[in-house]
Order: C-alpha cells, then sequence, then structure tokens
C-alpha cells in the first residue's frame, strides 16, 4: 500500500493516535475536537491554523485507503472519526510512537523522542530508543525515518519521518535565539558603555579647551 501522506494527513492521523493513548475516553473525536487537537499549541510543530474544511478533506483521503473511520456511536449526534493506522503500517507500540512523535513535532533527537514519547508508551534507555528509531530505518518496505546530518550548533543528529517523503534539508547555519532577559542585558551594557565612551571623549575635549583657555589667558598676561 501506499504510505506517503501529505502535511496534513499526516498531522490528522497522528493527532487520531495521539488522542486515542493519551485521552481514550475523548476519542474517537468530532471533526470540531480532531481540528481543535490538530491546532493545539502543545506537542505540536509547527503549530498549524487548520480549518475543518481541510482536516474533512484529509480525512476523506484517509477514508478512501481505509486508514481513518467515520463512526456514529450510539447516543452521538455528530459523527465521529477513529484511525485504522495499522491499515497503512503495521508497527509495534514503540514504534508507532516513535512516528507519531515525529508527525506531530518534526525532526527529534533520540534523547528527545524518548522524553516525548514516554506519554504514549516507553522506550527504555537511550539504547533502546535507537534501536526502535534503527528499526524504522530498516523497515522491510522501505525506510520510515531517516537520519538528518548534523546541524551547526547541534550536538546530536535528529531523526525526520518519511511518509511525506524527504525531508528539506537547509545549508544555513541554525539560528540560536537568545533569551530576552539575556538581550535585555546585552542592550543595557552596550548603551552604558556608549555612554562612558561619550562621556571619555567630552573629558577630553573639555581638557583640550582648558589647555587652549590656558595658553589665551597667558597672552594676555
Amino acid at each position: 500500500m501506499e504510505t506517503r501522506l501529505n502535511p496534513v494527513e499526516a498531522r490528522v492521523i497522528a493527532t487520531l493516535v495521539e488522542k486515542e493513548i493519551t485521552t481514550p475516553n475523548n476519542y474517537p473525536l468530532t471533526l470540531t475536537s480532531l481540528t481543535t487537537a490538530c491546532n493545539q499549541k502543545s506537542n505540536r510543530y509547527p503549530v498549524t491554523d487548520l480549518t475543518e474544511e481541510e482536516v474533512a478533506r484529509a480525512l476523506y483521503n484517509l477514508r478512501e485507503r481505509n486508514v481513518a473511520w467515520e463512526t456514529a456511536p450510539a447516543g452521538s449526534r455528530v459523527m465521529k472519526y477513529s484511525h485504522e493506522i495499522s491499515r497503512l503500517l503495521p508497527l509495534t507500540d514503540q514504534q508507532l510512537a516513535v512516528m507519531t512523535e515525529l508527525m506531530l513535532r518534526g525532526p527529534q533527537t533520540v534523547g528527545e523522542l524518548r522524553t516525548h514519547c514516554e506519554r504514549m508508551h516507553p522506550l527504555g534507555d537511550i539504547t533502546q530508543a535507537a534501536e526502535t528509531l534503527q528499526s524504522l530505518a530498516d523497515y522491510p518496505d522501505g525506510p520510515l525515518v531517516v537520519k538528518l546530518p548534523r546541524e551547526p550548533g547541534r550536538r546530536e543528529n535528529r531523526y525526520a519521518h518519511l511518509l511525506c517523503g524527504e525531508p528539506e534539508i537547509s545549508d544555513d547555519p541554525v539560528e540560536v535565539k537568545q533569551d530576552t532577559a539575556v538581550l535585555a542585558v546585552r542592550a543595557e551594557n552596550e548603551r552604558i558603555a556608549a555612554l562612558e565612551e561619550d562621556v571619555e571623549q567630552l573629558r577630553s575635549q573639555m581638557t583640550e579647551l582648558l589647555e587652549q583657555f590656558a595658553g589665551f589667558k597667558k597672552q594676555f598676561e
């Protein structure tokens, strides 16, 4: 079966998997709750602003491939949606947790995945987490994850999923953002240094003027 997804489909299916595991009492999800979950600001990168129409279109495509289902639970007045990702990818619990986190948060290091997967399924120690990633890279039907080149400013390699194709790799150096407080202190120090330089220049000019004045005074004595 073709496993290629577009980014919205990947976000939708990963969100359904996540919510089934982390909030089973609220699963399956309505279209509104699924859209809200796709767009939540925590545990998501990038943060999206998908409309219900965009999510519904992704669900339609997933239903056509028998990966998502539309149901009407007893007592419910609205349709709800569930996933059947095992039809697309037969995975172990550890593998599914890793793929879900990569689809929800983007590229991550082994350590980050080990921490983030804890809420869905523990990966064990760092060695076991790395082994799970390697099993996905060696997946029988083709690799599902790829190890990215180490980026400038990073100590570890990150991994990305391949369900949406090869990830884009930028040659630009990673921009390391400074804390607001650090930037404020730095700006204040630079301002003080500039004022001290101005004062020093004024002091020098004043000394020169005093010397010139003293010279003129001697001429008239």
